[in-house]
């Protein structure tokens, strides 16, 4: 009967320190160095909001308007940042870029106009947000 118990003992103690290992060896990977979690609550963190002035009227504190026991009231209608391309310009400048990859292919423009014409698209695709910007601000 000892023999026996002390088997079932063994067993079982074996079997624990067996888990135990498992478990420690999975833990391990779980551990995060400063700089992983730092970059982990960058990821995490809420953006920046950014307010814009009002268009038209009086700018109001916050961004809302504020009814008359304090609370803000979100009924105000709400101002884009910018006009949005219309339709009828996205099909103009799709048109004008189909036509521009055409003549390349056919052979109709050089591969120096090609690129200029493609450098100044670039150009502009670059400028063209910090002059925006600067027109909303003003």
């Amino acid at each position: 009967m000892t023999t026996t118990g002390i088997g079932h003992f063994a067993t079982f103690t074996r079997t624990a320190a067996i888990c135990a290992a498992a478990a420690a060896f999975a833990l391990a990977g779980c551990n995060k160095t400063a700089e992983e979690k730092k970059a982990f609550a960058q990821r995490m963190a809420a953006p920046t909001a950014v307010v814009m002035p009002a268009s038209k009227g009086e700018p109001v504190e916050g961004g809302l308007t504020k009814s008359r026991d304090g609370y803000p009231s979100f009924g105000a209608p709400l101002t884009a940042a910018n006009v949005q391309m219309s339709d009828e310009q996205a099909a103009e400048l799709q048109h004008q870029l189909t036509a521009l990859g055409a003549k390349r292919q056919a052979g109709s423009i050089t591969e120096a106009e090609y690129q200029r014409r493609v450098a100044e698209m670039r150009a502009l695709a670059a400028d063209h947000g910090a002059s925006t910007l600067s027109e909303i601000t003003k």
